[in-house]
């Protein structure tokens, strides 16, 4: 055999071991290559309107007459983005259950336990929290009220009562009638609302103070009545001697 000149098994295994690395290079580039096909082929589909939020996701809700930005999970309560986002603790967080009437605030207008509605369900509405009712050092009708008739004690329950009570106002001046009502077609009047009127309208806000006489008396002042009913007369003489 002449010099340089192969033996018939060397090209047969230089063949195969050429054959194997380029099969062994295809099956290393092969799947990328592949997948990148098919993504261009079936491009992820992006999030329809509508769809679930995954994650946080950036809102903008108006607070007291200003839009507040937050960015939140979709299942924050709108309690929590208040008090833990926003800094807005007046909305106190007592049972977080919807059964104590604590984290009143008012949205549209309407009264809402902010620990059972979620801050992403509030966007494009007017919310009001205890801090917005007021104007500068002046404080709203109610919120004088409740401290004229001594309407609270430790004062846990209060900004959701005050809360409550304005929407309560609101309410009647519309025409809305309450299970004590006397005549379903002759909705009461501010003027001559009755204690039990009141206590009825207010029963889904609990205070564990039992300071309902001074809450009632409150409400009575806020609406114009005067004076107030005896126990509640009663309750501010006592306080005043106390104070005395």
């Amino acid at each position: 055999m002449q010099q340089g000149q192969e033996k018939p098994g060397e090209s047969s295994r230089r063949r195969f071991l050429g054959q194997a690395l380029t099969a062994a290079s295809a099956a290393m580039a092969t799947p990328p290559l592949l997948h990148a096909v098919e993504a261009s082929k079936h491009p992820e589909p992006q999030p329809a309107e509508g769809s679930p939020i995954q994650g946080e996701t950036q809102i903008t809700l108006q607070i007291n007459g200003e839009p507040r930005t937050v960015t939140l999970e979709p299942r924050v309560t709108l309690l929590d983005a208040l008090r833990e986002r926003l800094g807005l603790t007046g909305s106190k967080k007592g049972c977080d259950h919807g059964q104590c009437g604590a984290c009143t605030v008012l949205i549209d207008g309407e009264r809402v336990y902010s620990c059972l509605t979620l801050a992403v369900m509030q966007v494009g509405k007017d919310i009001t929290t205890i801090e917005g009712l007021a104007r500068g050092d002046e404080l709203h009708p109610v919120q004088a009220a409740f401290i004229q008739n001594d309407g609270f004690q430790c004062g846990y329950c209060t900004p959701g009562q005050i809360c409550a009570s304005v929407a309560l106002m609101a309410e009647v001046k519309r025409g809305c009638v309450s299970v004590v009502t006397p005549d379903l077609n002759q909705p009461p009047q501010l003027a001559e609302l009755s204690e039990a009127e009141i206590k009825e309208r207010l029963s889904g806000n609990l205070c564990r103070c039992s300071a309902y006489n001074g809450i009632v008396a409150a409400v009575q002042q806020s609406v114009g009545q005067s004076p107030p009913s005896p126990a509640a007369a009663i309750m501010v003489n006592q306080s005043e001697e106390v104070r005395a």
